[in-house]
């Protein structure tokens, strides 16, 4: 297995040398040259499979640079009772027969962030022993993506952190969770402005090769081709949970903002997994809905996102979105590379009235947005009706997906976040408080460690490198 980049600049290579890498040299995301097929027998053989024989067949199609023994034993120490709750690790609840909600978020920090970030920690680990290098990892997160990094990296050997939030915008809770730690290797840096902003900082280091390679700049955001592989493997897991037959198709509601999630849903249809349809649900920053609706490709500004109560995502530039248009555009890499010219110079694109949207329907998208009102009587609706309890966005997930469901197939939503990290809105919905997990009740008046900053790539740079020679 070799990958390539969305925009056609990079020679193919080995997973291990896209792990820490972060975007390609020419500015493209990494993705495989060719997607693995699984055939009818395969699927077949994988039915049944515990969630760690299940993440070894799909992650050593992905991986073939790293002997299967090690594969195994990193695969073996990631996925355990102890980490995720249960030998499950994503265990489906019914709601109703057909109708079933995904659990992602029995992780370290309630939400389905774990599931990929504590395979990367070991892959990062495992990857710098090999060389005995050190690795800065550069990230934005717009609530949950930092404290999952965080938990996964903290303490890890030849390893720090430099997480960019956008300041104010995230739910107590989800601050809390990552600005009370205080191992020395994790820093927290609040953003003035938007998660768009953070993101923009990131993708802006990246793209300075100098920098990057002297400072050994990595990073765990969806952009990093290891985030997307992991959350595969859940995929398939539902599927299996759902269904009593391989002949059986599923659909998938999936809330999204920066577009990983949704991406590993397409490379497990583009694999072969019987999916019928993969539904989009954004919130009110609905320019991915837009797009699946109209063609034309909108990224908003700063001013122009939206603060919502689903804030993990309020993003108007969604980052693995390039990889969907490069399967779109039949693999085109200079067609890609022109559409993101105009991107990163925060211009849109349209692609309706071309052979390329007509293909859309082909791929099994279809999409839809929510709103503050509609999550909150969704929550309401799930809890009063089924005594299950969910957060804003697997809130959205379920107003999108019964909306736009194709009644022939059964509807899997996935799950993002345990309730408590969001109370205020479940507060409003259900006139209580959600129950905390044990040790976290007081989570916000734990000391917070973390640093304010402008939107400034020059600023964030020179952070890096105090703390590096410090």
């Amino acid at each position: 297995m070799r990958y390539i980049s969305t925009r056609g600049g990079m020679p193919p290579k080995p997973f291990s040398d896209i792990l820490l890498s972060g975007l390609s040299p020419d500015g493209g995301l990494a993705i495989p040259e060719a997607y693995p097929r699984i055939s009818a027998d395969e699927l077949q053989q994988w039915r049944g499979m515990g969630y760690q024989a299940l993440a070894f067949e799909i992650l050593s199609r992905f991986i073939d640079d790293i002997p299967t023994e090690d594969l195994c034993a990193i695969i073996e120490r990631t996925y355990t009772a102890e980490i995720f709750g249960s030998d499950d690790i994503t265990p489906l609840k019914t709601l109703e027969p057909g109708f079933h909600i995904l659990a992602l978020s029995n992780g370290p920090t309630l939400a389905f962030k774990d599931i990929a970030m504590q395979l990367l920690g070991n892959l990062f680990e495992y990857t710098l022993a090999k060389t005995g290098e050190e690795l800065n990892i550069l990230g934005a997160t717009s609530g949950d993506t930092g404290s999952s990094a965080e938990y996964a990296m903290r303490g890890k050997k030849g390893i720090r952190v430099f997480m960019l939030s956008p300041h104010g915008k995230m739910s107590r809770f989800q601050t809390a969770q990552m600005f009370s730690l205080q191992d020395e290797n994790i820093f927290n840096i609040a953003i003035r402005g938007v998660f768009d902003d953070c993101q923009d900082i990131v993708k802006a280091v990246s793209n300075d090769h100098a920098f990057k390679q002297k400072y050994r700049i990595g990073t765990v955001n969806s952009i990093n081709w290891a985030r997307v592989v992991a959350q595969i493997v859940y995929y398939f897991k539902g599927y299996f949970a759902a269904t009593q037959s391989n002949d059986e198709q599923v659909s998938f509601a999936v809330p999204s903002g920066n577009f990983g999630n949704i991406c590993a849903g397409h490379v497990a249809r583009m694999m072969g997994l019987p999916v019928k349809q993969l539904i989009l649900a954004t919130n009110e920053n609905d320019v991915l809905d837009e797009f699946f609706r109209t063609g034309a490709y909108r990224p908003r500004t700063t001013i122009e996102t939206k603060h919502t109560s689903s804030p993990s995502m309020d993003i108007s530039k969604a980052s693995n979105f390039e990889r969907f248009i490069f399967d779109l555009t039949g693999r085109d890499a200079s067609k890609v590379a022109e559409l993101w010219s105009a991107v990163d110079k925060g211009q849109a694109f349209d692609l309706s009235g071309t052979s390329q949207f007509e293909k859309i329907k082909d791929f099994g998208f279809v999409s839809g947005s929510s709103n503050h009102a509609a999550r909150i009587e969704t929550i309401r609706e799930i809890y009063q009706k089924y005594q299950v309890l969910v957060d804003t966005h697997t809130a959205d997930g379920l107003k999108v997906g019964q909306a736009l469901r194709d009644s022939d197939a059964p509807l899997i939503c996935m799950e993002t976040a345990q309730p408590t990290k969001f109370s205020e809105s479940i507060q409003e919905a259900i006139g209580q408080e959600p129950p905390r997990p044990k040790g976290l009740e007081n989570l916000e008046d734990f000391p917070q460690r973390f640093v304010v900053k402008d939107a400034d790539v020059e600023a964030i740079k020179a952070f890096i490198v105090e703390q590096t020679r410090g």
